[in-house]
């Protein structure tokens, strides 16, 4: 009874993991919808999976906002509030980023993308996944950090490999487009592609120093 009687009056701790976890699956699910978009052959099919994407980067906003007011309301949180802070930020620019990708797709139309937006657009993909691998290691770092480090090094030597992509791409661009347009939207969507993939190793930056500092 007196149990029952404290826990009524204890504060409960907003499930922080929980939301960062929901956070890093709608990322998941619009890295997807972006590669289904990159491998599109109409408008009409990247005009709807851009409002696919769209839609879930709301859901990802509202999870997001969740996150942000419990910080401002909680006693007592799980980590430091500056580093959920942090990750829950920069979860939201890597789906933003996925949104504006798709975005591009959607106005520019691009007539032909090549492999290299596909290759790009695979490693956004496993990106997402390593992120939320990350998130499902993170609640039980403290206990086991080797997952999450794995992680960490994974999103790292993406970004790497993301690097020599985009390079490469854009030298055989400038080598083989004639058409002037088509170049440049090409060369755009290349470009948030590129960002995407920085952006999801900035969520690995912000992990690592969690790993420091409680692993």
């Amino acid at each position: 009874m007196n149990n029952s009687l404290l826990n009524r009056f204890t504060p409960k701790e907003p499930k922080f993991f929980d939301f960062l976890k929901q956070v890093s699956d709608i990322y998941v699910s619009v890295s997807t919808l972006l590669l289904s978009s990159l491998e599109a052959d109409s408008v009409e099919k990247r005009r709807e999976y851009f409002h696919q994407v769209k839609a879930q980067e709301r859901a990802a906003d509202k999870v997001g906002r969740s996150i942000f007011d419990a910080l401002e309301s909680s006693f007592i949180t799980p980590l430091d509030r500056e580093d959920i802070h942090d990750l829950a930020e920069s979860l939201d620019d890597v789906i933003d980023l996925v949104n504006s990708c798709a975005k591009h797709l959607h106005i520019y139309n691009p007539k032909h993308l090549g492999n290299v937006a596909m290759e790009l657009g695979r490693v956004v993909v496993e990106d997402a996944r390593c992120v939320s691998q990350a998130m499902d290691a993170l609640t039980v770092m403290r206990k086991n950090a080797d997952a999450l480090k794995t992680c960490i090094e994974r999103l790292h030597t993406l970004e790497n490999q993301a690097d020599d992509i985009y390079e490469s791409g854009l030298i055989r661009l400038f080598d083989e487009e004639t058409d002037a347009v088509e170049l440049i939207k090409t060369k755009e969507i290349l470009s948030e592609l590129e960002k995407t993939t920085d952006a999801s190793e900035r969520i690995g930056k912000v992990l690592k120093t969690i790993v420091v500092k409680y692993a």
